[in-house]
């Protein structure tokens, strides 16, 4: 399935975190935060969009429960406003 986001939207896909601490625990899901991290997977055409300068591939850090959670394919990703992206990941 392709999923095209319409206008100030972006489709992301959350960055998996490491499921143990440091010292070898295994977290349950419940006891997890919810990744702010991910990576875009498609671009919208919108004009906010083209004022942030992202492209397919570029890491981002999104706010907190913020977009629309979609499966693809049996993997989360999330349908995002432009302006709920809070910064791009520079490596």
């Amino acid at each position: 399935m392709k999923v095209i986001p319409l206008g100030d939207r972006l489709l992301i896909k959350p960055i998996k975190e490491e499921e143990k601490t440091e010292g070898g625990i295994v977290l349950p899901d419940s006891a997890k935060e919810k990744p702010m991290k991910a990576e875009v997977i498609a671009v919208g055409e919108g004009e906010d969009i083209k004022d942030l300068d992202l492209k397919v591939g570029d890491k981002v850090i999104y706010s907190k429960y913020s977009g629309t959670e979609i499966k693809i394919d049996d993997e989360e990703h999330i349908i995002i406003d432009a302006e709920d992206i809070l910064a791009k990941i520079e490596e």
